[in-house]
Protein backbone atom coordinates (compact mmCIF):
# COMPACT_ATOMS: atom_id res chain seq x y z
CA UNK A 1 0.00 0.00 0.00
CA UNK A 2 1.80 3.32 -0.50
CA UNK A 3 1.38 7.01 1.03
CA UNK A 4 -1.09 9.80 0.33
CA UNK A 5 1.78 11.80 -0.95
CA UNK A 6 2.57 9.19 -3.13
CA UNK A 7 -0.25 9.19 -5.21
CA UNK A 8 -1.11 12.88 -5.29
CA UNK A 9 -3.53 12.97 -2.70
CA UNK A 10 -3.04 15.45 0.13
CA UNK A 11 -2.44 14.24 3.61
CA UNK A 12 -4.84 14.31 6.14
CA UNK A 13 -5.37 17.14 8.53
CA UNK A 14 -3.82 17.15 11.63
CA UNK A 15 -5.13 17.24 14.95
CA UNK A 16 -4.04 20.55 16.76
CA UNK A 17 -6.11 20.07 19.57
CA UNK A 18 -5.43 20.09 23.38
CA UNK A 19 -5.79 17.04 25.73
CA UNK A 20 -5.35 17.85 29.78
CA UNK A 21 -5.71 15.22 31.96
CA UNK A 22 -5.68 14.70 35.46
CA UNK A 23 -5.04 17.18 38.85
CA UNK A 24 -5.37 20.86 38.86
CA UNK A 25 -4.24 23.28 35.83
CA UNK A 26 -3.24 26.75 35.46
CA UNK A 27 -2.98 27.70 32.14
CA UNK A 28 -2.32 30.80 30.93
CA UNK A 29 -2.70 32.82 27.18
CA UNK A 30 -2.33 29.77 24.53
CA UNK A 31 -2.86 29.56 20.92
CA UNK A 32 -3.54 25.83 18.89
CA UNK A 33 -3.84 25.09 15.25
CA UNK A 34 -2.75 26.71 11.92
CA UNK A 35 -2.19 30.27 12.31
CA UNK A 36 -3.60 30.62 16.04
CA UNK A 37 -2.43 33.55 18.18
CA UNK A 38 -2.83 34.33 21.62
CA UNK A 39 -2.64 37.95 23.33
CA UNK A 40 -1.84 39.23 26.62
CA UNK A 41 -2.61 42.48 28.48
CA UNK A 42 0.51 44.02 30.17
CA UNK A 43 -0.13 42.68 34.09
CA UNK A 44 0.68 45.13 36.98
CA UNK A 45 0.67 44.50 41.01
CA UNK A 46 1.48 48.23 41.90
CA UNK A 47 -1.70 49.52 43.58
CA UNK A 48 -1.78 53.23 41.33
CA UNK A 49 -3.18 56.10 42.89
CA UNK A 50 -6.16 57.90 41.23
CA UNK A 51 -3.77 60.12 39.03
CA UNK A 52 -2.20 57.13 37.65
CA UNK A 53 -5.06 55.02 37.50
CA UNK A 54 -6.99 58.42 34.92
CA UNK A 55 -4.04 58.16 32.99
CA UNK A 56 -4.09 54.73 32.62
CA UNK A 57 -7.56 54.63 31.87
CA UNK A 58 -7.42 57.44 29.31
CA UNK A 59 -4.78 55.16 28.00
CA UNK A 60 -6.42 52.54 27.36
CA UNK A 61 -9.56 54.38 25.91
CA UNK A 62 -7.29 55.52 23.22
CA UNK A 63 -6.05 51.93 22.28
CA UNK A 64 -9.40 50.71 22.40
CA UNK A 65 -10.74 53.52 19.68
CA UNK A 66 -8.01 52.44 17.73
CA UNK A 67 -8.50 48.77 17.55
CA UNK A 68 -12.41 49.26 17.48
CA UNK A 69 -11.10 51.33 14.37
CA UNK A 70 -9.16 48.80 12.97
CA UNK A 71 -11.21 45.36 13.69
CA UNK A 72 -14.47 47.33 12.77
CA UNK A 73 -15.06 44.47 10.47
CA UNK A 74 -14.79 41.43 12.60
CA UNK A 75 -17.28 43.15 15.33
CA UNK A 76 -20.88 41.54 15.15
CA UNK A 77 -22.69 45.28 16.03
CA UNK A 78 -19.78 47.84 15.48
CA UNK A 79 -22.40 50.80 15.76
CA UNK A 80 -23.55 49.62 19.14
CA UNK A 81 -19.96 48.69 20.20
CA UNK A 82 -18.96 52.12 19.48
CA UNK A 83 -22.16 53.48 21.03
CA UNK A 84 -21.40 51.98 24.68
CA UNK A 85 -17.58 53.26 24.34
CA UNK A 86 -19.00 56.58 24.14
CA UNK A 87 -21.38 55.82 27.15
CA UNK A 88 -18.53 55.11 29.14
CA UNK A 89 -16.18 57.74 28.31
CA UNK A 90 -19.00 60.14 29.03
CA UNK A 91 -19.75 58.30 32.28
CA UNK A 92 -16.61 58.44 33.50
CA UNK A 93 -15.98 62.33 32.37
CA UNK A 94 -18.41 63.13 35.01
CA UNK A 95 -17.51 64.65 38.54
CA UNK A 96 -19.28 61.41 40.12
CA UNK A 97 -19.09 58.47 38.01
CA UNK A 98 -22.15 55.83 39.00
CA UNK A 99 -20.79 51.98 39.81
CA UNK A 100 -24.03 50.90 38.02
CA UNK A 101 -23.86 52.57 34.92
CA UNK A 102 -19.86 52.31 34.98
CA UNK A 103 -20.27 48.08 35.37
CA UNK A 104 -23.15 48.15 32.77
CA UNK A 105 -21.43 49.98 30.12
CA UNK A 106 -18.13 47.85 30.83
CA UNK A 107 -20.24 44.53 30.85
CA UNK A 108 -21.34 45.55 27.35
CA UNK A 109 -18.24 46.17 25.88
CA UNK A 110 -16.83 43.34 26.93
CA UNK A 111 -19.63 41.17 25.19
CA UNK A 112 -19.51 43.18 21.74
CA UNK A 113 -16.05 42.95 21.26
CA UNK A 114 -15.99 38.96 22.24
CA UNK A 115 -14.91 37.98 18.32
CA UNK A 116 -11.79 40.07 18.31
CA UNK A 117 -9.02 39.16 20.83
CA UNK A 118 -6.72 42.15 20.40
CA UNK A 119 -10.16 44.18 21.32
CA UNK A 120 -10.93 41.62 24.11
CA UNK A 121 -7.42 41.77 25.77
CA UNK A 122 -7.34 45.56 25.42
CA UNK A 123 -11.50 46.07 27.16
CA UNK A 124 -10.59 43.92 29.92
CA UNK A 125 -7.40 46.30 31.13
CA UNK A 126 -10.02 49.05 30.52
CA UNK A 127 -12.70 46.91 32.84
CA UNK A 128 -9.63 46.35 35.61
CA UNK A 129 -8.68 49.51 35.48
CA UNK A 130 -11.67 50.95 35.75
CA UNK A 131 -13.07 49.10 38.82
CA UNK A 132 -9.76 49.11 40.42
CA UNK A 133 -9.66 52.91 40.18
CA UNK A 134 -13.38 53.30 41.69
CA UNK A 135 -14.25 50.28 43.23
CA UNK A 136 -16.74 49.20 40.66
Amino acid sequence: MSSSSEVGRPDPPVNNGLVINGGTQYVGNQAIGHRAQAFSGSVGFQPQDAEQAAARTAELLVLVEQLLSEHRAALADPEATTRELRRLREELDEEEPQPTVLRRALDRLTEFVQPVTPLVVAVGELAQTVRGALGV
